[in-house]
């Protein structure tokens, strides 16, 4: 009879609590493909995943997830992954790492981001998601919404984080300072060749479902830029997709810590960022 007792609490302490009893058991259970928001880090040229690794250590010390993989693509498009979703982790972090950086094809950037999403998708069937982009990682997120932004069968995008993005153009490489100006609709004049094909996703971007946070810099040097990006070539972005989304906001930060290459290291970017992606303080 004791030991028919042991046995009885025995079982009913496993049941209660996970594996070894070290973590309850509700907090053990694994989550549904459709509870699970992955957030997807894109990198600037002539860079790599590294750049994203301060923004991500950031979140996780926000305690935002502890699930972070490696997205790895080849200079071919081909894409691995590196590490595994935790099944505990509802939003995990996907680091994608172009290997060749210095591609300035801008279709053929937002066909590798297909291939990384659909890579994931594959793997792990959620069926929503978060991009963020830095520089030229946010063309290949515009490139591949414009190619796949109304397509139902990928998951579908939530929010959107675009952090120095140059939209229409980059100083020194036919842009310069004050040349963009920007029509009370935030119609840009002039455009670049990117710009005026970007133009179809104001048929094409996700219908009112996303939620767009384009944060730029300004080193307040009276440029009105990050030192590499114009302002308004960032601010562009607001024709474009402003009247489809759920919402749109620019922010703006000043100082040698808004500098363009300096936007993915710099704390008070990180805090917006976490704030707007998870809601963490």
């Amino acid at each position: 009879m004791q030991s028919l007792k042991r046995r009885l609490v025995l079982a009913l302490c496993l049941g209660g609590w996970g594996i070894w009893g070290l973590v309850p058991a509700a907090q053990a259970a694994t989550i549904a493909p459709a509870d699970v928001v992955p957030t997807l880090f894109f990198h600037g040229s002539d860079s790599s995943y590294h750049a994203e690794r301060y923004m991500v250590g950031a979140a996780k010390h926000a305690k935002v997830t502890k699930s972070v993989i490696r997205a790895d693509v080849s200079a071919r498009g081909k894409v691995k992954l590196i590490g595994k979703f935790r099944p505990t982790s509802p939003t995990p972090i996907v680091e994608v790492n172009y290997r060749n950086s210095r591609n300035f094809n801008y279709r053929t950037d937002g066909r590798w981001a297909r291939n990384v999403v659909r890579k994931l998708q594959s793997v792990y069937h959620f069926k929503r998601m978060n991009m963020v982009g830095h520089s030229m990682g946010n063309m290949a997120i515009m490139y591949y919404l414009l190619a796949n932004g109304t397509n139902r069968k990928l998951p579908q995008l939530q929010k959107q984080v675009s952090l120095g993005g140059h939209y229409d153009g980059v100083l020194g490489e036919g842009d310069w300072p004050h040349r963009i100006r920007l029509a009370k609709s935030g119609r840009p004049t002039p455009m670049d060749t990117a710009y005026r094909q970007l133009l179809a996703l104001r048929q094409r971007y996700p219908w009112h479902q996303v939620r767009v946070l384009n944060i730029y810099g300004d080193l307040g040097d009276g440029t009105d830029s990050d030192g590499r990006v114009a302002n308004n070539s960032s601010r562009s972005l607001r024709y474009l997709v402003a009247h489809r989304v759920l919402s749109y906001r620019d922010k703006q930060f000043k100082g040698r810590n808004a500098q363009h290459s300096k936007l993915h290291h710099n704390a008070q970017v990180d805090r917006t960022l976490i704030k707007f992606l998870w809601n963490k303080a």
